[in-house]
């Protein structure tokens, strides 16, 4: 069923349809699998046509100009989808369809469509994307399709057009179409205004590296190959085990201690050896103790 409204969506579904009829016909007397393959083959090759052949270039400038050619080329992501809201003004109800560089609605030529639910059969062409003008800024693009058909009783009895605003949203494909307004209460140049959100016109975002961070990225880079290789080498070569894959492990020990000896002797406030211990002097002097004589235990 997807792939049936897929190719409903396509603007050339009668041409691919027709192709698809003849190969099974000339593929009917076959086995089940060779029709299976065909239809397949068929199909790939159908797509492949149709998509080369349409996108924006089916659209034609009203003034064929290099860049508003350039403004289309952005809106590629955009083409063989039509886009339809419904809107309501007082008593009246329609439902508009749009495309890009495509027949909306099935409508040859018809970029815009107007359909009225009192009237379903008989869809009102706004504007032709054979008659394109297209104006593009940084993130948004202004599609205007012009020779629609002309007012019954409004502006004058003029030709319809629309203007298709295409804005910018890194959120979204293909967003949902919206009507702004119909300004047909004037005796010329009325329009019909529609906006639609889409990341394709959203300019590319540009990645700017600091000197800083390019030396940064490399001293990484290094590093990480210094580690990668002498880890394998001392591996696979050496035959290390444990810690000792690690490479130049001896040296990097030695400097981790001579750091740890250099933290602590800069940063500790402590004495690394204790002075001894004060003791206070008396200001009496100390009474000499009479010597002991032992002249009586000499004899006589």
């Amino acid at each position: 069923m997807s792939m049936l409204l897929f190719l409903e969506s396509l603007p050339h579904y009668t041409a691919v349809c027709s192709l698809l009829a003849s190969s099974m016909m000339f593929s009917i007397s076959c086995e089940g699998s060779i029709v299976v393959w065909t239809l397949v083959i068929q199909l790939m090759m159908c797509g492949r046509a149709v998509f080369a052949t349409d996108g924006t270039e089916s659209c034609k400038l009203k003034s064929e100009s290099e860049s508003e050619r350039k403004v289309l080329n952005r809106l590629e992501a955009l083409t063989h989808k039509n886009f339809t809201v419904e809107h309501t003004i007082g008593k009246e109800s329609y439902t508009y369809v749009f495309q890009l560089c495509g027949d909306a609605g099935g409508v040859k030529d018809a970029g815009v469509i107007q359909i009225d639910k009192k009237t379903p059969t008989k869809p009102t062409v706004i504007g032709k994307y054979t008659s394109t003008q297209a104006i593009g800024g940084s993130d948004w693009v202004m599609l205007i399709y012009r020779d629609g058909e002309a007012y019954d009783q409004h502006c004058s009895k003029e030709q319809r057009k629309a203007y298709v605003m295409i804005s910018c949203n890194r959120n979204t494909d293909m967003g949902q179409l919206e009507v702004v307004v119909e300004d047909r209460n004037r005796s010329t140049d009325c329009f019909y205004l529609f906006e639609l959100d889409s990341s394709s016109v959203c300019p590319a975002i540009e990645s700017h590296l600091s000197p800083g961070s390019i030396i940064l990225i490399i001293a990484f880079v290094l590093l990480a190959l210094y580690l990668v290789g002498g880890f394998l080498y001392q591996r696979l070569i050496v035959g290390a085990k444990g810690m000792e894959q690690f490479p130049n492990y001896a040296f990097w020990v030695e400097v981790g201690n001579l750091t740890a000896d250099g933290c602590d002797f800069v940063c500790r406030s402590q004495n690394r050896e204790q002075a001894p211990a004060y003791r206070g002097v008396t200001t009496e002097p100390l009474e000499e103790e009479p010597d002991e004589r032992d002249d009586h235990l000499l004899p006589m």
